[in-house]
């Protein structure tokens, strides 16, 4: 998923060859998606809108924590600290319909 969505921002950049990249560290930080397995059975049945936030908020803490992790040891891969809504350059607040979207993607792959 991550390496569409960053060979597909080389579009942005008027990269034709839609080169994508990505880090060793990613590896685990998406694999920790498999801890919303519990929640997903919680969620069942639930209102999509009241899921696809619940994931969103627990895709936005991992990736807090994470991205404060790897920072303190300047090994993070990303750095949000020129987007307009960033928090601590580890989050952006307006990734979170796509966070949305990919928690309810998740949640169909976990099923």
């Amino acid at each position: 998923m991550e390496i569409i969505f960053t060979g597909l921002g080389s579009l942005r950049r008027n990269e034709h060859s839609l080169t994508a990249r990505t880090s060793i560290w990613m590896f685990p930080i998406y694999g920790m998606a498999c801890f919303l397995t519990p929640l997903c059975r919680l969620l069942k049945g639930k209102n999509p809108f009241i899921r696809g936030s619940v994931y969103t908020c627990c895709i936005f803490a991992g990736e807090y924590v994470s991205g404060s992790v790897l920072k303190k040891y300047r090994a993070c891969p990303w750095d949000y600290s020129s987007a307009k809504y960033n928090i601590k350059g580890v989050i952006r607040l307006d990734y979170a319909p796509l966070w949305f979207g990919a928690g309810l993607l998740f949640e169909k792959i976990i099923r």
